[in-house]
């Protein structure tokens, strides 16, 4: 919210600077997120004090060599008045009297015949045989808005001479109004925190006025249906309205909290919303029609199917069941709370005019502006709660600003249906148990100042009962005899957040201020601290994944079914277990809790693609999975890994060869299968997970022939995770590259912890050198590699370190339906190095096992 300092201070004192302010009622829970300035020093643009004026026309006459410029002689406190040329089409010869600004030579203004906001330096020049070295200025050279058809009349009252940084120079608060602090979504409101912080009062604006014209209940009735919905409505009527545009400077403060100006009538009824923080409303009076009752009737009530109505944005809005409505006999005005209906709206014919000035449900408000995409400044007030007291107050105000600015006669009282009055909150509260839970000693006559000072009602039984101790005046003020007394205190008709002696405590926090509070260490020992076994695997498997190059993502856990659907090829099986699904989601793109991190990581992935030519990325993240409890769901967490592009990244050690295919062959340097097995290889091996198995299996998600499952071979009947290369037709719902694989892989996180051995052994760096040989084996192809890696393993024993294959052949040399696998075999012994004889009898034992159990031949 923009609060302009100059506003502000009409209502209260400001005794602090500008940045002091901005930084107590931060610490009061008034977030100022950033302090404007307008004019004056630290704006963009300051105006100078020494060449920029309130000016005067004492004469305008036509330029003697150009039909379209005149000169205008502006007086502006010096000792002689001074001459400009200007073309503005809103001042004409002979006129006389008009407050202006006058920039003089030197002053630095925005250039008004540029796009965007190009400073410029007046400088004299000769403007058709005339030379001029001042001008007088529109709000876009002035930086006020982008308006420059004509120059900037200010206000008949406007002191002539004055600087304009003292006139209009300006500084507007940008405030976070937070849901716990919405009472201050007004200048008042504001102004109450202000006081309340620096020791001030507040003023309030005058709002008495005559009503001459004839009872309001003989032109008006009021009819409320469901009192839940509308607690409170009141009514006022103005007959005789002259329309026509604001003052200067409601207009001026209508901008500064970045409202557009319409209409005196209108923006009287958004300037109190602004001051007050309750919205009104106004209505053509002679746009109610009347029905079957004889007499104009304002009805509340919810819509009925089918109704719809043109709003003020002109959008045929259709209603829905939820919604609450202003209506006459004949049918809907407006979306209560939210915005009006065209048809009733306030026009340059309007002569008669109703003020509304109600208090509805903020529940039923906040749906009923998202339903329709709604952002009101009336709406964004009432779905945070508005107190139903401040409907009176905001109506006051607004007649009597509407009988002066606006003229007409306002009828004799103002209808008032509060079928639900809210009730008064008193709460007990113990001084001695404030102290306790903000470990502070603050004396309960603080606390009863800073109550008071906040508009509450406190009484004391101390007080009361003259249990003070009394002492002269130098002395300072008397104190409470006993800190025990329990203080009475009800809380102001503004405020809807105080319920209970908590929130008692945190005002008298907030305004004593948090950073004055002791800080004070415990006094008990530490507990002892707790590990977290799954935050740990899950930090060890970022690191391992970070350490081969992926980079980690976290995407929405809020999705939608049909999001999810396109991880699924057309016509094949999906998976249907139900959704955790949101009563009231905020976004129709995010309405149910993610069942998968796959269609998330997808996303990311594609949208990488565009700007880079090699992705990796790893998302570590929990799914949420209905109990059949009904009860909180199941959030189990995955990772899920995703891979795309080339296999390196350019470089200029790829030589121009290597480039060149390349580019012959796209998919030939581009990360496939097996670069998703080695990443998953590295991470299983760094987790020290026991030993697995890799089996072809299928899934609809992924291509068929290029997907596995990873099992642990103690426990082979559920997998730890699948991985493998995406199905063409879902990589094409993505809109992911055709030409190169894309490769996924999904795990079970709590699975794979699961797997993680308690306990490993490490080895000693070998004393003892190794030896390596190649072996390959011919074997039928329904044969899997891990299987002949299986056998080796088993017949080599301890002293077979390692087996790597490195290479697979099918040709004519081996026959059809074969093979040859060809691994690297590393032996090494503790104790010794290894003897030609010691190996010899090892490959023989090997070649033995592969013969009888495979049926393998050995090639030579």
């Amino acid at each position: 919210m923009r609060v302009p300092i100059s506003w502000l201070r009409e209502y209260v004192e400001i005794t602090l600077p500008i940045e002091q302010l901005a930084e107590k009622l931060t610490l009061a829970g008034l977030e100022v997120e950033h302090v404007e300035y307008v004019g004056l020093p630290g704006s963009a643009l300051p105006w100078d004090r020494d060449k920029i004026f309130v000016g005067r026309l004492l004469e305008v006459k036509r330029h003697p060599n150009a039909d379209r410029l005149l000169l205008a002689t502006v007086e502006y406190g010096a000792d002689r008045p001074i001459v400009v040329v200007t073309g503005a089409p809103n001042i004409r010869p002979g006129d006389r009297g008009q407050k202006v600004v006058l920039a003089l030579k030197g002053a630095r203004l925005y250039d008004g015949h540029k796009e965007g906001k190009v400073i410029m330096t007046l400088k004299e020049a000769t403007l058709r045989g005339i030379k001029n070295d001042s001008m007088v200025c529109s709000e876009k050279e002035l930086g006020l808005s982008d308006e420059h058809e004509g120059i900037l009349i200010l206000p008949d009252d406007a002191p002539v001479g004055m600087p304009l940084a003292d006139y209009l120079g300006d500084a507007v608060l940008e405030i976070a109004i937070l849901p716990s602090i919405a009472r201050a979504a007004s200048i008042i409101g504001v102004a109450r925190e202000v006081a309340a912080l620096t020791g001030q009062t507040v003023r309030y604006p005058p709002m008495d006025f005559i009503a001459e014209g004839e009872p309001i209940e003989s032109a008006l009735r009021l009819e409320i249906r469901d009192p839940k919905l509308n607690p409170r409505f009141t009514a006022g009527i103005v007959k005789g309205v002259t329309i026509g545009p604001s003052p200067f400077w409601m207009q001026r403060r209508l901008a500064l909290c970045g409202v557009r100006a319409i209409n005196n009538v209108v923006d009287i009824s958004n300037y109190v919303m602004l001051e007050f923080g309750q919205p009104t409303h106004t209505f053509d009076l002679d746009a109610v029609r009347i029905g079957p009752s004889g007499v104009r009737t304002i009805i509340t009530r919810l819509a009925q199917p089918g109704e719809t109505l043109t709003t003020l944005d002109g959008q045929v809005r259709e209603l829905q069941p939820a919604d609450i409505l202003v209506c006459d006999e004949v049918g809907p005005l407006s979306v209560a709370g939210v915005m009006g209906g065209a048809d009733s709206e306030v026009k340059d014919t309007t002569r008669n005019v109703l003020l509304e000035v109600a208090s509805w449900d903020n529940i039923s408000i906040r749906k009923t502006a998202r339903h329709h995409n709604f952002t009101s400044e009336a709406s964004y007030r009432f779905s945070r709660g508005v107190h139903p007291a401040l409907a009176m107050v905001a109506q006051r105000r607004g007649l009597y600003l509407l009988h002066k600015h606006a003229g007409g006669v306002i009828a004799r009282g103002i209808l008032d249906a509060y079928p639900l009055p809210a009730k008064k909150v008193t709460v007990a509260m113990n001084p001695t148990r404030v102290n306790k839970l903000l470990g502070a000693d603050i004396p309960a006559e603080e606390m009863i100042r800073i109550l008071r000072a906040l508009e509450f009602q406190v009484e004391s039984h101390a007080e009361n009962a003259g249990a003070r101790v009394e002492t002269n005046d130098s002395a300072g003020p008397p104190s409470i005899r006993d800190p025990q007394s329990p203080i009475l205190v009800t809380a102001p008709d503004h405020r809807l957040d105080i319920e209970g002696e908590h929130d008692l405590v945190e005002e008298i926090a907030r305004i004593y201020g948090y950073d004055r509070l002791p800080e004070t260490l415990m006094q008990d020992e530490l507990p002892p601290a707790h590990g977290n076994p799954e935050l740990d695997f899950e930090e060890r498997v970022r690191d391992l994944l970070a350490g081969v190059g992926l980079q980690e993502i976290v995407t929405h856990r809020l999705t939608t079914p049909g999001q999810e659907a396109r991880l699924y090829p057309p016509g094949a099986p999906s998976d249907d277990r139900p959704y955790v699904t949101l009563a009231n989601p905020i976004n129709p793109d995010r309405v149910v809790m993610r069942r998968t991190l796959v269609s998330g990581a997808l996303e990311t992935l594609a949208a990488n693609l565009r700007h880079r030519p090699r992705v990796a990325l790893f998302e570590i993240g929990a799914v949420y999975l209905p109990r059949p409890d009904g009860l909180l769901p199941h959030e189990q967490p995955r990772l899920v890994i995703v891979m795309c592009g080339a296999r390196q990244e350019p470089s200029w050690r790829i030589t121009a060869l290597e480039a060149n295919a390349a580019d012959k062959n796209a998919t030939a340097g581009a990360l496939d299968f097996f670069d998703l097995k080695g990443v998953i290889e590295s991470m299983l091996n760094g987790l020290h997970v026991g030993e697995v198995a890799y089996e072809a299996t299928t899934h609809p998600t992924y291509r068929p022939g290029r997907t596995a499952a990873v099992r642990l071979c103690d426990a082979p009947a559920a997998p730890l995770g699948l991985f493998g290369e995406l199905h063409p037709r879902v990589r094409e719902t993505w809109q992911l590259p055709d030409d190169r694989p894309v490769l996924v892989a999904d795990f079970d996180l709590d699975a794979l912890r699961r797997a993680v051995m308690p306990s490993y052994l490490i080895r000693d760096v070998p004393r003892f050198p190794a030896t390596i040989e190649d072996l390959a084996v011919v074997v039928s192809e329904e044969v899997r590699a891990a299987d002949v890696a299986q056998v080796i393993r088993q017949a080599g024993g301890a002293l077979l370190r390692d087996v790597r294959l490195f290479d697979v052949y099918r040709g004519e040399q081996i026959g059809p339906g074969k093979k040859s696998l060809a691994y690297s075999l590393t032996y090494q012994a503790e104790d010794r190095t290894l003897s030609d004889k010691d190996v010899e009898k090892l490959r023989t034992k090997i070649i033995r096992a592969l013969e009888g159990q495979l049926g393998a031949t050995i090639r030579r």
